[in-house]
């Protein structure tokens, strides 16, 4: 091969080098490694926390009931606004128990009288009988009469302080400071006996509200078990949470949170053999008077602390036929999505109970723009919920 051809052969192939090289810059289907907001999975020690329906009562729901039978004569308030203790509710028509006070008031009189005359008797067959001018037996006759007099004035009182019972009962009034419902009778009805109305009315105290709800056998061990280890050892509780000593949140109908403090009251004296749960009892203060008797409501219970747990936000889970995976940044910032189980969401965080450790990196955003084995340029960022955590 002589020098000339060689020299072409060279010139051939650097300029074939140059050619495929400027090509390749210039090769509009390279694409840039796209930044990706990633986020550091969370680690922090939470609340473990569980949801059971409850229903509102008024802290006293006092019935307004009829005791004796009658024609209503007037309603003296208006439903559904405060009413005082004392306050003239109901009247019903008193003229018969007026004309039965009346009988037994005549009663009473002639009662008396016939004990004023045994008394007389008695006191004449005395002195007779102490110089035999009558019988022994006489003498106990007069006595039986005055003692049976007597026991007959008493019982004559009785009946007339029945019948002023009766005739006070025509005057029905709130034994209670609070709120009176709608009223179940009207003017001219007829009440006190089945089948017409009895109870007429509910006055409820609600500055305060109960809330019953049930623990299963299993739920109310955890949570004796945990109030015990929180009792210190001069019997007062452990408070690990000023702000709610009994760790007790009341969450409404809407999804939003009750703003005011609850604690329990009492639990049930024994687990149902019907059901398998226990009766448990909380208060709320309601100073607003936002609750109301009849609510149904969910009752929040703190039952232990999850130590170091890993939470990561919700946007960050897919799920797929009930199985939850996020996407992790691996070495060389290569995504790679990896299969996790979730356990109790707080707030709107997810912990991780399994598929992800400290440390780890998660897509937070533009999930569907991403896919397993997709090098990113990772761009790290904060979530703004983590300063809602509980410490």
């Amino acid at each position: 091969m002589d020098q000339k051809f060689f020299f072409q052969i060279m010139v051939l192939v650097i300029g074939s080098f140059i050619l495929t090289t400027s090509c390749k810059d210039k090769d509009p289907t390279t694409k840039p490694i796209p930044p990706i907001n990633v986020l550091e999975v969370l680690v922090k020690d939470v609340p473990l926390e569980r949801e059971f329906v409850g229903q509102v009562y008024g802290f006293q729901d006092i019935p307004i009931r009829a005791r004796v039978e009658g024609y209503l004569e007037g309603l003296h308030f208006e439903e559904g606004y405060p009413v005082k203790k004392g306050q003239l509710l109901y009247t019903i028509d008193a003229q018969p128990f007026v004309e039965k006070v009346a009988s037994q008031e005549s009663m009473v009189a002639e009662a008396q009288t016939y004990l004023v005359n045994a008394e007389n008797e008695l006191t004449r067959y005395k002195p007779l009988a102490e110089i035999n001018a009558v019988s022994k037996s006489d003498l106990d006759a007069a006595q039986a009469s005055r003692d049976a007099a007597a026991a007959s004035l008493e019982a004559a009182k009785a009946n007339l302080r029945m019948a002023e019972i009766n005739l006070s009962y025509t005057r029905i009034v709130s034994p209670i400071n609070g709120l009176i419902g709608k009223t179940e009778a009207r003017k001219g009805e007829f009440v006190g006996r089945d089948p017409n109305p009895v109870i007429l009315n509910i006055v409820s105290d609600i500055n305060r509200m109960r809330v019953e709800f049930f623990l299963t056998e299993s739920e109310y061990l955890s949570v004796a078990r945990d109030y015990n280890d929180r009792i210190a050892e001069d019997g007062t509780i452990k408070r690990e949470n000023p702000k709610n000593e009994n760790n007790l949140t009341l969450v409404l109908a809407d999804g939003t949170v009750y703003d005011e403090e609850g604690n329990v009251e009492f639990l049930g004296r024994a687990i149902d053999a019907n059901t398998g749960s226990i009766l448990v009892q909380a208060s709320f203060n309601n100073s607003k008077g936002l609750l109301r008797p009849g609510m149904y409501a969910k009752i929040r219970v703190e039952f232990e602390t999850a130590k170091d747990a890993i939470l990561v936000p919700q946007k960050c889970v897919t799920e797929l036929q009930g199985q939850y995976s996020v996407f992790v940044v691996e070495e060389g910032n290569i995504l790679k999505s990896r299969q996790v189980s979730i356990g109790n969401k707080i707030e709107d965080l997810w912990i991780i109970t399994e598929g992800l450790k400290p440390k780890d990196k998660v897509v937070i955003d533009g999930l569907q723009k991403v896919a397993s084995g997709m090098e990113i340029n990772p761009v790290e960022t904060t979530y703004s919920a983590e300063k809602d955590i509980k410490e």
